[in-house]
């Protein structure tokens, strides 16, 4: 069985929906948000950060677009992604390592400029980082212009990583506005049900 280290609001929202959309039962563990180290959470998540997911021969594995690859290789009927052989997976790495590599670091630098320098260079840290986002979310879009997802002719689970992300930008209004290809495949998703029942924990979004 699967074990989810994770939090509401966290990264693992997207790592709930991969593991609901291949039908796995999984135990979740709710993370209290702390700087505080527990040795015990350090040991399978050495930045004491969610999510982790704990595979079932007891091997951990971090970072939320990882964990989804892996699900999506180790559940391919439940089409998490495009498969190995078909042309639409490098679209799908492709944009699963550059949001995670571009986009999220981002966001991260918004909400925790604290760990990034001190208390006089905050608002330079926070502004850089919506500069960054903003740049990295106008690439997205102009991706998105004439398809209805990122990678092939389907939802996969890259697409609920973008909307994961574009919710917590900290302008949401200006981003809806700005993106509109990010804000119709944003729209699809709000109205699918098991988004809508993961919102109801996490409150990604106004329900």
């Amino acid at each position: 069985m699967y074990k989810l280290y994770t939090r509401p609001g966290s990264g693992g929202f997207v790592v709930e929906a991969a593991l609901a959309l291949i039908d796995a039962h999984f135990e979740q563990i709710d993370v209290p948000k702390t700087e505080a180290s527990d040795p015990a959470f350090l040991a399978i998540s050495p930045l004491n950060q969610v999510p982790v997911l704990t595979l079932p021969d007891g091997r951990s594995i971090t970072e939320s677009a990882a964990i989804c690859i892996l699900l999506a290789e180790r559940h391919p009927r439940a089409g998490l992604a495009p498969a190995a052989d078909e042309p639409a997976r490098a679209e799908f790495l492709r944009w699963m390592a550059f949001m995670s590599s571009a986009l999220y670091p981002a966001i991260l630098r918004f909400y925790y400029a604290h760990r990034y320098t001190d208390a006089e260079g905050t608002k330079a840290v926070k502004q850089a980082a919506v500069a960054e986002m903003d740049r990295g979310f106008a690439v997205v879009d102009a991706a998105l212009r004439g398809r209805d997802w990122l990678a092939g002719d389907k939802m996969s689970v890259a697409d609920i990583y973008l909307v994961m992300l574009v919710a917590w930008h900290p302008d949401i209004d200006r981003a809806r506005a700005a993106w509109p290809d990010i804000e119709r495949l944003w729209a699809r998703l709000r109205e699918h049900p098991l988004m809508k029942t993961l919102n109801t924990s996490h409150e990604m979004w106004p329900a």
